[in-house]
């Protein structure tokens, strides 16, 4: 009954296996079924830069593996949006990387599409645009990072292009305190997403 109400009304209804619906659920013994609210993951950018928050952008990512992972770590932090800027990826990549994201693609709209677009589609609508790079002179707890935001990560191999560096509001660093020069970026990804829900709860 609930099902025939919910296709009835247009509520996007997807069946998946008990596995996956106690993943999910805190409360024990898992329903039968979970309602969720909240990202709409067919939403346009421009309903998505509507809503606030942050949306993560990826530029030159070029690992579908990486990607997916990154998906993940985003929606995990309670991101908007990702924007995933890999002109490489053809079809097969990208259903890898969605795979490799664990279908996080379900709950979070995914886009691939230009990443300087994005970001300034994104200004225009009032985000602030911070860029995670190695070469950044301020720690991701210096900075307020709890309005709407984009964060802009650059690929394995070349990081973030000097242009977007440079229009950047900001330029963060995350510490290291090893010999390798330089987090992956799914790591950068996290350490800065959940600093963003730490400073979001502390305000809360």
């Amino acid at each position: 009954e609930v099902l025939a109400l919910a296709k009835e009304q247009g509520v996007p209804v997807r069946e998946v296996s008990a596995a996956v619906i106690g993943r999910m659920s805190s409360l024990g013994e898992p329903a039968s079924m979970l309602a969720l609210t909240g990202r709409k993951p067919g939403d346009s950018f421009e309903a998505v830069l509507e809503q606030g928050g942050a949306i993560w952008v990826l530029l030159g990512v070029a690992y579908p593996t990486n990607a997916g992972v990154a998906i993940r770590t985003a929606e995990g932090c309670g991101a908007s949006a990702i924007v995933i800027d890999a002109p490489s990826f053809d079809h097969v990549a990208r259903r890898s990387a969605t795979r490799a994201s664990m279908r996080a693609d379900w709950y979070m709209p995914v886009f691939w599409s230009d990443a300087r677009d994005a970001i300034q589609r994104a200004r225009s609508a009032g985000y602030a645009v911070y860029a995670v790079e190695n070469t950044g002179d301020t720690a991701p707890w210096e900075v307020d990072l709890s309005g709407p935001v984009v964060f802009a990560v650059g690929g394995e191999s070349h990081g973030i292009p000097e242009d977007v560096l440079a229009a950047s509001d900001r330029v963060l660093r995350v510490p290291m305190g090893g010999f390798i020069p330089s987090f992956n970026l799914q790591i950068a990804l996290g350490v800065v997403g959940v600093e963003r829900l730490r400073q979001i709860s502390r305000s809360d």
